[in-house]
C-alpha cells in the first residue's frame, strides 16, 4: 500500500494533481501572500465551474494584461495574455512610462469571456471576447463615447450588460480636489457602443473622497453592491462598499467603510497600499478577495504592486473582510478547496522551445519582429532604438518576482562602434542598471552603466578579449551584485555593491515594478548587427 501511495504522490506532482497527504488537518492549513508576487497590480477574477480565472495590469509591457488560472484561489499558473497581437494593442513610440493598459476586468456570461481595459495613451477605453480563458481574444472593440479609466462590466439576471467606470468631469465650480466619479450606463455589446441615461453612482464614502475609482457591481441576495477603491493606490489605498436595491441605484454607502485599508497600520507594516479588491464566491458559497498591495523593504517598493487573497464574510448585508482581524495578512488560512499546484518551468531558459515563455515581455509594442528562436539560442537584432527612448527597444524582459534572487546569462556579441548588449535590470528608461560588452577606444569592454534620473554614467568596465561572456547579477534586499565571467564557474565581481533602491517606484515613480533581461542597441546608427543569448536564469534565493 505504502507503494501504491508514493507512485500516485510522484505522478500527481508531475501533473499537477490534486495531492492530499495522510494526516493533513486542511482546516488548519494556510497560503502565503502575495499569491501572485511581482508586478500584478489591479487583480479582477471570475470563476467558471471549479475554475478560477485572473488578470492583471501590464501597463506599458507587451503582451498585456496576463491571465492566471487557479482550482484552489491559492496556486496559480499563468496561461496566456488577453493581447498578444500588435494589432490588438497600439502602444507606440512616444507613449510614456506608466500609461498603456490599466485596471482590467474579466467576467464570463453565457459561454463568453469579456474582459476590459483602459488602454491610457493607446486609445481609451475598451473591450475583448473570447470563448477560452487563454484565448485567443478578439480584436479590441473601443469604447468612443466612455471617458475615464477603470471600466467594469456586469451582467444583469434579465442579461443586460452594465457597463462602469471612474470619470473626473465634475462641473468645476462644485470639483473638490482629487474628485473623480463613478458612473453606470448600459452597454450595446451588439452595438459596442454604451446606449442610455448615464447614471453617477457615487463620489466616495465620505465628504471630499478622493480617487474615487475600480468599481464592480455583483449582485448577492437580491440587493446589488458596488464596490470601489479610493484614497489613490499607495499607503491612502482603501475598499468601500455601497448597496441598492436597484442597479441605477441610489446607493448607499457601509457603515463601516472602508471596509479594507491598510493606511491606519503606518508605513511600516509589512504589506501595505491594500484596494482595488475584486470578488468571487465558491461553488461551496464561501467569498473571497483579491486585491493589491505592496511589501515595502525598508521603505522602498521593490516588486510593484502584487496580488494578494483574503476571505470575506457577509454579515448583516455587509462585507467583512478577514472577519475577526480586519486586514490582509502575508500567512492566511486556506480556502478550503482542495489544494492544485502546478508544475513549475525550468528556472533556467534554454531557449530551445518553438516561442518565448510567457514570463518574457517588450517594452511597448513591437511593430517587427527582432528576434529569432534557433538552434536552441536567443538572437537578437542590435537596431537604433535605446531602453532611455520612449520607444520599442531590443530588449526582452522578465518581472523581478523577489527581494533575493539569481539572475544569469550566457552572451556572444562582437560588438562595433556604439553597439552594446548585455543585461539590464531596470524600473524604466530613466532608471536602471545595464551590464553590457561594447567598444571603448577600438577595444572590447564590459561595463557596469548606471542610469539614475535620466544621467548615466559607468561604474565600472573591464576589458574582455572574447566575444563571449557570462554576466550574472546576485540580489540581496536592497543591494545588487554584478559577476562576468568566461564560463559560470570563472566569474569575478564587476565593481562594488550597487544601491538596488534605485529601481524602486519610490525613487523611479510610476506604478510598475522591476524588469531584469535581455538587451541590445546601436544607440542611434544603424547596425545589421546580432546577440547571441545562449540561456536566461532566474531563480529565487528565499
Amino acid at each position: 500500500m505504502k507503494k501504491i501511495f508514493l507512485f500516485l504522490f510522484f505522478i500527481g506532482s508531475l501533473t499537477g494533481w490534486p495531492m492530499s497527504m495522510k494526516g493533513q488537518n486542511h482546516e488548519t492549513a494556510t497560503f502565503k501572500n502575495p499569491i501572485i508576487s511581482g508586478f500584478h497590480p489591479d487583480p479582477s477574477i471570475c470563476r467558471v465551474g471549479n475554475d478560477y480565472y485572473l488578470v492583471t495590469s501590464s501597463f506599458e509591457w507587451f503582451p498585456g494584461i496576463p491571465v492566471f488560472h487557479s482550482k484552489d484561489l491559492m496556486h496559480w499558473q499563468q496561461i496566456g495574455y488577453v493581447l498578444n497581437r500588435p494589432s490588438q494593442l497600439q502602444m507606440k513610440d512616444g507613449l510614456r512610462h506608466s500609461n498603456g493598459l490599466w485596471a482590467p476586468t474579466i467576467r464570463y456570461h453565457q459561454g463568453k469571456f469579456y474582459v476590459i481595459c483602459t488602454a491610457q495613451q493607446a486609445g481609451g477605453n475598451f473591450y475583448v471576447t473570447a470563448d477560452r480563458p487563454e484565448g485567443p481574444y478578439s480584436e479590441p472593440v473601443f469604447l468612443t463615447d466612455a471617458p475615464g479609466i477603470d471600466p467594469s462590466l456586469f451582467f444583469d439576471e434579465d442579461g443586460t450588460c452594465w457597463y462602469t467606470g471612474s470619470i473626473n468631469d465634475t462641473p468645476e465650480q462644485d470639483k473638490y480636489q482629487n474628485e473623480d466619479r463613478i458612473y453606470l450606463q448600459q452597454l450595446d455589446l451588439k452595438q459596442g457602443k454604451l446606449i442610455g441615461e448615464r447614471y453617477i453612482l457615487t463620489s466616495g464614502h465620505a465628504i471630499n473622497a478622493p480617487y474615487c475609482e475600480a468599481p464592480h457591481i455583483y449582485k448577492i441576495n437580491h440587493k446589488y453592491y458596488l464596490v470601489v477603491a479610493e484614497g489613490g493606490t499607495w499607503e491612502n489605498h482603501a475598499v468601500s462598499v455601497f448597496t441598492a436595491d436597484k442597479i441605477t441605484g441610489p446607493y448607499t454607502p457601509g457603515y463601516t467603510n472602508p471596509v479594507l485599508t491598510h493606511r491606519h497600520l503606518g508605513k511600516n507594516i509589512d504589506i501595505t497600499t491594500i484596494g482595488h479588491a475584486d470578488l468571487v464566491q465558491t461553488p461551496q458559497g464561501d467569498w473571497w478577495a483579491v486585491m493589491l498591495g505592496v511589501r515595502p523593504l525598508e521603505g522602498y517598493t521593490m516588486l510593484g504592486r502584487e496580488t494578494f487573497l483574503t476571505p470575506v464574510s457577509f454579515q448583516d448585508g455587509w462585507p467583512v473582510f478577514n472577519p475577526g482581524v480586519g486586514r490582509v495578512l502575508a500567512t492566511e488560512k486556506a480556502t478550503g478547496l482542495t489544494p492544485v499546484v502546478f508544475k513549475k518551468e525550468p528556472v533556467r531558459d534554454e531557449f530551445d522551445e518553438g516561442s518565448l515563455r510567457f514570463c518574457w515581455n517588450f517594452l511597448r509594442t513591437p511593430f517587427e519582429k527582432w528576434y529569432q528562436l534557433e538552434n536552441g539560442k536567443l538572437i537578437i537584432n542590435v537596431r537604433p532604438n535605446s531602453v532611455s527612448e520612449d520607444t520599442n527597444p531590443s530588449l526582452i524582459a522578465r518581472r523581478i518576482e523577489h527581494f533575493n534572487f539569481t539572475a544569469q546569462l550566457s552572451m556572444e556579441f562582437n560588438p562595433r562602434k556604439q553597439e552594446e548588449a548585455g543585461m539590464i535590470v531596470l524600473q524604466n528608461g530613466s532608471h536602471h542598471y545595464k551590464v553590457v560588452l561594447c567598444k571603448d577606444s577600438n577595444r572590447n569592454v564590459i561595463k557596469l552603466v548606471k542610469r539614475e534620473g535620466g544621467k548615466e554614467e559607468t561604474v565600472a568596465n573591464i576589458q574582455w578579449k572574447t566575444k563571449k561572456c557570462f554576466i550574472k547579477l546576485v540580489a540581496k534586499g536592497l543591494d545588487y551584485q554584478f559577476y562576468i565571467g568566461d564560463s559560470e564557474e570563472n566569474m569575478q565581481a564587476l565593481g562594488s555593491k550597487q544601491d538596488a533602491s534605485l529601481n524602486s517606484s519610490n525613487k523611479a515613480g510610476g506604478f510598475i515594478g522591476p524588469f531584469i533581461g535581455m538587451y541590445a542597441s546601436s544607440n542611434g546608427e544603424k547596425s545589421s548587427n546580432k546577440a547571441y543569448f545562449d540561456f536566461f536564469e532566474y531563480q529565487s534565493n528565499e
